[in-house]
């Protein structure tokens, strides 16, 4: 879940200054436009690794709002009179009126977070804590609250290079040293537990927005920007059925995502890429037939761009397996049996039993792609689907599923050429639509969604691999690599 939120970003600070001021402006007359209307409270939640300037964050949104409408918490130890009272009281005394804002520092996901790190809850316990909260915030959201959860984040290099920072200046010393976590000691703990917290508590109505903290300009130009639209998004909607929820796209704040990071260049020689293939094949198989694989299965999912090479990756994977073992399954527009179940229902049908291998060509995932851009769904519906597939995958991985995920990435100008090359093959022309044409038109909100997808489903039980297809004897030998790693891993 943390793919975009290592993501490298260089704003510089004559940057954030050329464009704070116009911020600015356009924040203080949305949230005077707010004040005015008294429509729906405002809830800012602010998390973070260790370093990443959660609390210089608290201090830099006062710079940008009108102070006199918020409230801002932050919240230590419970003091004797909370201690004895019910644990969330102390967070119901700080929620804002109606027309204002309250920004929380950590708050309710603190003390659960702590327990978890330091080994003094089991995962039980903190599901149960978490999914408490969920109800708390569904709560918050209808009765009318927008809620905005951010995750600073930090690379462990990057953390280590921020506390040392912090321990040589008096003014800032103290922070590390109380600090709750142990800095980068529990790096590790505190990144795995924070992605449990975002996958049970991650909901349409209160998901998790992950910010790169690296860099304090891009950090704050992202943050103001995603309160500007998402503030700006409420007011735009009128009526009792308006929707409540928060946005699950980070705002564009330069050209980096997990997309345009690929190096699309990466290639691989004919022969290197034949010994390669050669070499995976072989260790795949031997995995697959090892007596530990007998209780475990293997699911493989593929998406990816028109054209990207998914169906000539799956072959290579198959290509010397035990065909009584494995079946690939393809996905087309749902039938009217399918219709009329939960979307998930064809694709539970087929997971593997023990020892077997299911392969999908096009999967679940349609309902966050495909018919999210094409609106074949609702939004209600797409932006549920993240917490219901983490769900799903989750239960998968419990029953001893290794859950694999591919994503093929080409460039618009590859799969031009790609395209037109299947309209020349006669063999290929089959694969080549009008749709696939049409689809290409929107190439920058099928971008989108694809970062939203990594961002919301990539976890450390189905991690999402982002595979460079431009070259397809480099984009193969990289599947099959994975398949092998992570497979010895989990054995």
């Amino acid at each position: 879940m943390f793919e975009s939120a290592e993501i490298e970003h260089d704003i510089d600070k004559a940057t954030f200054e050329e464009r704070l001021p116009q911020l600015r402006t356009d924040i203080l007359n949305a949230q005077f436009e707010l004040i005015e209307a008294q429509a729906f409270p405002i809830i800012l939640l602010f998390s973070g690794m260790e370093g990443a300037g959660v609390v210089d964050t608290l201090t830099r949104a006062y710079t940008v709002l009108d102070a006199r409408h918020v409230v801002a918490s932050a919240f230590d130890k419970p003091t004797e009179e909370e201690s004895e009272r019910p644990r969330m009281w102390r967070y119901w005394r700080m929620l804002p009126p109606r027309g204002e804002m309250g920004i929380y520092v950590g708050a309710w996901y603190n003390a659960p977070l702590t327990r978890r790190v330091l080994d003094k809850s089991g995962i039980a316990e903190f599901e149960q804590e978490l999914d408490r909260i969920k109800h708390f915030e569904s709560m918050l959201a209808a009765e009318g609250a927008l809620i905005l959860k951010f995750w600073l984040h930090l690379g462990k290099d990057e953390q280590k290079k921020r506390l040392r920072k912090l321990v040589r200046s008096a003014r800032t010393s103290w922070r590390v040293e109380e600090s709750p976590w142990g800095g980068s000691k529990r790096y590790k703990e505190v990144k795995l537990a924070a992605e449990d917290m975002m996958r049970v508590t991650g909901t349409d109505h209160a998901p998790w927005i992950t910010v790169n903290a690296s860099n304090q300009h891009y950090r704050g130009l992202t943050i103001a920007t995603t309160i500007l639209n998402a503030i700006n998004a409420r007011l735009a909607q009128t009526g009792e059925a308006a929707a409540v929820t928060a946005p699950v796209s980070i705002p564009t704040i330069n050209d980096q995502n997990v997309l345009t990071a690929l190096d699309l260049s990466q290639q691989l020689e004919k022969q290197v890429y034949k010994e390669q293939l050669a070499k995976y094949q072989d260790r795949l198989n031997r995995l697959l037939s090892k007596k530990k694989f007998r209780k475990r299965s293997l699911v493989l999912v593929f998406e990816g761009n028109d054209a990207a090479g998914k169906g000539g990756a799956i072959r290579r994977v198959m290509q010397f397996m035990d065909p009584r073992r494995y079946r690939v399954n393809q996905f087309a527009a749902p039938t009217d049996e399918e219709k009329a179940q939960p979307y998930l229902w064809r694709f539970w049908r087929r997971l593997p039993r023990q020892g077997d291998v299911a392969i999908f060509d096009r999967s679940w995932y349609g309902r966050v792609l495909v018919e999210r851009v094409e609106n074949f769904c609702s939004e209600a519906a797409w932006r549920r689907a993240y917490g219901e597939i983490n769900d799903f995958e989750t239960e998968m991985s419990d029953a001893g599923a290794i859950v694999i995920k591919f994503w093929l990435a080409i460039d618009k100008d590859e799969q031009e050429a790609r395209f037109k090359a299947r309209e020349e093959t006669g063999y290929k022309r089959y694969k080549i639509t009008d749709e696939d044409w049409r689809n290409r038109e929107k190439w920058d909100e099928y971008a989108t969604a694809v970062c939203d997808m990594v961002d919301h489903t990539s976890t450390s039980t189905a991690p999402w691999t982002l595979v460079e297809a431009n070259d397809k004897y480099h984009a193969r030998v990289k599947v099959l690599k994975t398949v092998c790693e992570r497979l010895e891993e989990s054995l």
